[in-house]
């Protein structure tokens, strides 16, 4: 078959996804992790449903590089959209498989057999044979070939269904995070970190240390790196917090303001590409253009980053909550200079992430410090400060729409100018992880990396427009050079571009006088999306919507994620007096076939409300040596009370493909505030966060 998912190219074995255990239970093993999307459940459910078994007997693995597939990094809505697929296709393919077999033994033909949670009927009657009494090393020693047709919709009977996560209880209940590890003997540390990539320790005063850590403390320096090590945790974090006011350095960078802000890439060196329609030798009718732009911006992950290692018999055991086990074994190995099959990684839960944090730099600092003392568990945790200090934070991006008019004031030509640093550098894709900067023979500089428009795009994502425009194009220059280190952050440039993309729609709307929804249908032929528009436009009360400046707003905006995943309409009722107010929302998504509603619908609004806190308050500010926005008062995130009504309709589409949809609401979100906040109070504001003193100043 030769189109099979990538993660059953890169593992064709069945064993390594699937095994029939003693206790009547199926193991399947996946490389997806656990991230709070609730993708462990679904996969699941796809499992029992191709294999006819009670969905409790399913005992999932997930993120093991002993004893689980490489897929690569959890990431980019894929989980379900590829994972899941693979899951589907494995699972079928064992049945078959197994089926196949007993039918010989039977002397009938496998349509003649079924499966009821696991026990094989002929006619209806049973025939004593079950997966785990029949089904053998045969079975799974093959290659998966794909070849098994999966159930048809129509026969499911556990897809589809709303099943709680297995995981909440123990959350909610403070014993299921990597935070809550514990092993005998186990000792906790702390990291000095350098101020900026090249810094160089000149001196520290370990004396002084000791003395704030209060308790027995070991100082464990490998070059620059330096970590506090101690069987008292709170004496470790004692120290580590005392130690950058007795550390000199040399070689620190200086920040400034302006760096911290989108409009400074258009001074820097960038490689600049040209994507879609050539340029027209020359526009006609009327030009209008408009610049928006978001700032850096942080995970803000509730739990700071943590990570787990012991080094045992040469061997190296790593607990991290990254979102790629595989790639995170790899790069340890290569660092440390240790083969791979010497370095085991496994997945546990953290409490917070959608995108690449600090979970890989912890491993590392956890790992760091193993080596040096072998045979005890060495548990790191960051301290807040750390956390929003050095982790890899999303790049500010700036984007600007130029669009010739007709004389109806319909688009003929559109161009997209992005501005952005690297929205990926995970150290698969060449970035840096902060210990491996600070040992000795530290890596280069990490070079400017972006996904290919094949896997979605980074500064690009969802910059090309879906509406029937004759031409359209993206410039993108992506700057060589980021003043603080970035990586992925959920929909990577899909806010910042779905945010400019849709603002502008309403714009160009209201200049044509045409009204915003009725603008976009009549340049729009997708037959989903226009179905998602006119379902949220009419339960939202549209058409009764009041003038824009009465203080009360209502903004609507769509996109389809990466132009190929799930589609998201949102529309935001709003009122603007001193701040801005979030009264309801109204979403309706198109994911074809969803596995789970109950996940699903947490996932479009837990999106929701990302985007809302992102676009509302957000922003990474940078002091001289680096990031200041160092607690929950200078980098402020929504609260419980100020999170609005939401109400979400998934579109039911059971025999359209599965399509990702955990970052599908981040853009429109973002767009119909911004809209919203416009039809309130007559003033566009195009630079999130849309604050009290940036609405001030454009309302000046």
């Amino acid at each position: 078959m030769s189109d099979l998912p990538l993660s059953i190219v890169n593992n064709r074995r069945l064993d390594k996804w699937l095994r029939f255990q003693p206790d009547r239970t199926v193991k399947l093993a996946v490389g997806k992790v656990e991230i709070g999307q609730g993708v462990l459940i679904a996969l699941s459910q796809i499992a029992a449903e191709e294999l006819d078994v009670a969905l409790d007997r399913i005992d999932i693995l997930s993120g093991d590089t002993e004893d689980a597939p490489d897929e690569g990094s959890t990431s980019s809505s894929q989980s379900i959209e590829v994972s899941g697929r693979s899951v589907r296709l494995v699972s079928a393919e064992l049945r078959a498989r197994v089926l196949g077999r007993l039918a010989q033994r039977l002397n009938c033909a496998p349509e003649d057999l079924t499966v009821d949670d696991g026990a094989f009927l002929q006619g209806g009657n049973p025939t004593g044979y079950d997966y785990w009494n029949f089904a053998g090393p045969e079975d799974f020693a093959a290659d998966i070939e794909g070849a098994a047709a999966p159930k048809p919709p129509s026969a499911y009977r556990i897809v589809g269904q709303p099943v709680p996560r297995r995981d909440l209880v123990a959350k909610v209940s403070g014993a299921a995070f990597i935070h809550d590890m514990t092993f005998p003997g186990m000792l906790h540390a702390r990291v000095l970190r350098q101020p900026s990539y090249g810094a160089r320790l000149v001196s520290l005063d370990e004396a002084a240390v000791r003395r704030a850590a209060k308790a027995a403390i070991e100082v464990v320096r490998v070059g620059d790196f330096v970590a506090f090590v101690g069987a008292e945790e709170t004496a470790v974090q004692r120290a580590a917090a005392a130690a950058p006011a007795h550390a000199a350095w040399t070689g620190v960078r200086t920040l400034t303001p302006a760096m911290q802000d989108a409009s400074w890439f258009q001074t820097q060196p960038s490689d600049d590409r040209h994507l879609g329609d050539a340029t027209p030798p020359a526009e006609t009718g009327a030009i209008v253009s408009r610049t928006y732009a978001r700032p850096f911006v942080a995970h803000a992950a509730l739990g700071p980053s943590c990570g787990l290692a012991v080094f045992r018999d040469g061997h190296l055991s790593v607990w991290s909550h990254t979102q790629g086990v595989y790639p995170l074994r790899n790069s340890l190995a290569d660092i440390l200079g240790l083969k791979r099959d010497q370095v085991t990684v496994r997945h546990a839960h953290g409490a917070g992430c959608y995108g690449h944090n600090g979970a890989d730099d912890a491993a590392l600092d956890a790992a760091v410090i193993a080596m040096r003392k072998p045979d005890t568990v060495i548990r790191v945790q960051w301290r807040r400060e750390e956390e929003f200090g050095f982790e890899p934070v999303s790049t500010a991006h700036m984007t600007r729409i130029r669009a010739a008019l007709d004389e109806a004031g319909r688009p003929t030509d559109w161009t997209v100018e992005v501005w952005a640093g690297s929205h990926v550098q995970r150290p698969v894709f060449g970035g840096n992880m902060l210990a491996h900067e600070a040992l000795p023979d530290p890596p280069p500089p990490s070079k400017a990396n972006d996904p290919t428009e094949a896997n979605g795009g980074g500064g690009t994502r969802n910059a090309f427009p879906l509406y029937d425009f004759p031409a359209k194009r993206v410039i993108h220059h992506l700057a060589l050079a980021t003043p603080v280190r970035t990586s992925s952050l959920r929909g990577l440039g899909a806010l910042p571009n779905v945010y400019a993309l849709e603002c502008f729609m309403d714009e160009l709307a209201e200049r044509a006088g045409a009204d915003p929804v009725s603008y976009r249908m009549s340049l729009l032929s997708d037959p989903r999306a226009r179905r998602l528009i006119e379902n949220v436009s009419n339960r939202c009360g549209w058409a009764s919507r009041g003038p824009v400046g009465s203080g009360r707003g209502l903004g609507l905006a769509w996109s389809r994620y990466k132009n190929k995943a799930a589609y998201a309409c949102v529309a935001v009722e709003l009122e603007v007096d001193k701040d801005v107010v979030l009264r309801r929302v109204w979403c309706a998504a198109d994911a074809g076939l969803v596995i789970n509603p109950d996940g699903a619908r947490n996932q479009l609004e837990g999106g929701i409300v990302h985007a809302a806190s992102m676009t509302l308050k957000e922003q990474v500010s940078f002091g001289g040596n680096g990031i200041s926005s160092l607690d929950w008062s200078t980098y402020p995130i929504l609260t419980f009370s100020e999170v609005p009504e939401i109400e979400t309709v998934i579109m039911h589409n059971p025999d359209m493909p599965t399509l990702g949809m955990g970052e599908c609401t981040f853009g429109p979100t973002a767009a119909a505030i911004g809209n919203a906040v416009y039809h309130a109070l007559g003033v566009r504001v195009r630079e999130m966060p849309l604050t009290r003193d940036r609405i001030a100043a454009a309302m000046s």
